[in-house]
């Protein structure tokens, strides 16, 4: 590197964004994640020994996958190169390929390669990493928001080590912005910034574990807010209200957020939980999820999990479905509230799905035996020849509506597939059901 450019790194440093600046460069200055880079863990031990593996680190942004590349960067004595998957090609992944080739057939150093967003990367981009990765050729460090084992090869993954990253806590992100906020080579502390404790309690819970978002928000009062008479930046919670307006929620339609928010959606509907209900569909609508997917869900739950004991429940979600699509959002949010609160509600049973899915595996099993003869069709032309229909007794001509025959055939019948729960309408069914048999 020559004066210029390094200068012009050296600039470029100075001018970078706060949360680039405030990066850690050691794993001592790491906060947060102590649960994969602890003084106890695998992770710090392989990294302070300079021992590191294949890893792929994922978790929402902001929780720290590029600062522990660039910790590992600062850490190791192999050779260290990045790429973003986002802007990089098959060709660059050739060149570093060839380069640590080069180093280690003539030095005997290894390389590390960072690819940042590594999901970026299609099935034959990830595939040529293969072999590189499997001879050692290159340590591989992937770093990506999105579920490693729903977007990355399962080649690659089962070359490497998995660490998930998890929202830094509320505490922690204080820790962070305290640092920047008292920092004067890398910080704000050259603005004399003084932060009132409602305004850092908001931001550090607003930025929900995303520490870039905090501290773009501390960076962006620092640049904004007029010093006053006292020669400091006095940042209180309307101007911390101001910097980070809108809380971001990690959500991914495609990936296992977009999962784990839908069962636990559904689950709280099982459970009888409304207010857990509504709060995961609040979740949902807000990050932009497919209103007619969740409405879909509601159906389904409302027949699996609520079903006979308030057979009203499934009208009131396929109503909501029909509802929705005509009404589109912001309506649609009522709709499907109202839903998704009936079935929370609603007294449940399983009773159905039990029901069917134990006949399906009756069925399923390869025995058929065959249909009562009274029970077959006498309608068509010599059915009578063969006796079928013949014996069937029309239950509307007697008392109830009820006479008893066998309906099930004879290999099967003492087979009980339903069997009615206690709750709601079904509670009255099988009492009504029981009641009359009972009298024959």
């Amino acid at each position: 590197m020559d004066l210029f450019e390094y200068s012009s790194s050296m600039s470029r440093e100075k001018e970078s964004p706060l949360a680039s600046r405030m990066r850690p460069t050691t794993l001592d200055e790491i906060v947060g994640q102590q649960d994969i880079i602890g003084k106890d863990k695998m992770l710090y031990r392989a990294i302070k020994a300079d021992r590191l593996s294949s890893v792929i680190f994922f978790g929402p942004p902001g929780t720290g996958k590029t600062t522990l590349a660039k910790v590992i960067a600062n850490s190791t004595s192999c050779e260290f190169k990045s790429i973003n998957a986002t802007c990089a090609g098959k060709k660059d992944m050739e060149d570093v390929v060839e380069e640590a080739k080069r180093i280690y057939g003539g030095f005997g150093k290894r390389t590390i390669l960072f690819i940042d967003e590594i999901h970026r990367f299609n099935k034959g981009q990830q595939d040529f990493l293969l072999p590189f990765v499997e001879d050692g050729t290159i340590i591989l460090i992937g770093a990506t928001t999105e579920n490693p084992y729903f977007e990355v090869n399962s080649a690659l993954i089962s070359r490497s080590l998995i660490f998930e990253l998890h929202p830094l806590s509320k505490d922690d992100i204080k820790t962070l912005i305290n640092r920047a906020v008292t920092d004067k080579q890398k910080g704000v502390g050259g603005f004399d910034l003084e932060l009132t404790e409602e305004a850092l309690d908001f931001i550090a819970d607003t930025a929900n574990g995303d520490a870039r978002n905090a501290l773009n928000a501390i960076e962006l009062a620092a640049l904004t807010t007029e010093k006053s008479e006292d020669g400091k930046v006095h940042v209180d919670l309307n101007v911390a209200a101001e910097c980070i307006r809108k809380r971001a929620i990690n959500y991914d339609k495609n990936g296992d957020s977009h999962y784990d928010t839908i069962s636990a959606f559904i689950k709280s509907m099982r459970g009888s939980d409304p207010d857990a209900a509504v709060y995961y569909l609040a979740r949902m609508l807000y990050a932009g999820e497919d209103i007619k997917f969740i409405a879909r869900r509601i159906m389904i739950c409302a027949a699996e999990d609520v079903s006979l004991a308030d057979p009203n429940a499934l009208t009131v979600a396929v109503a909501a479905a029909q509802a929705v699509e005509r009404l589109g959002m912001p309506e649609a949010r009522i709709v499907l509230s109202e839903a998704a609160i009936y079935v929370a509600t609603a007294p449940k049973s399983n009773s159905a799905i039990c029901a069917i899915d134990s006949a399906l595996n009756e069925v399923s099993s390869g025995i058929t035996p065959r249909v009562p003869t009274h029970l077959m069709d006498s309608h068509y032309k010599g059915a009578a020849k063969l006796g079928h229909g013949l014996g069937y007794v029309y239950p509307h001509d007697y008392e109830d509506h009820y006479y008893p025959q066998q309906y099930l055939p004879d290999a099967l019948k003492d087979t009980r597939f339903y069997n009615p729960g206690e709750l709601g309408h079904e509670a009255g069914a099988a009492k009504r059901l029981k009641d009359i048999k009972s009298r024959y």
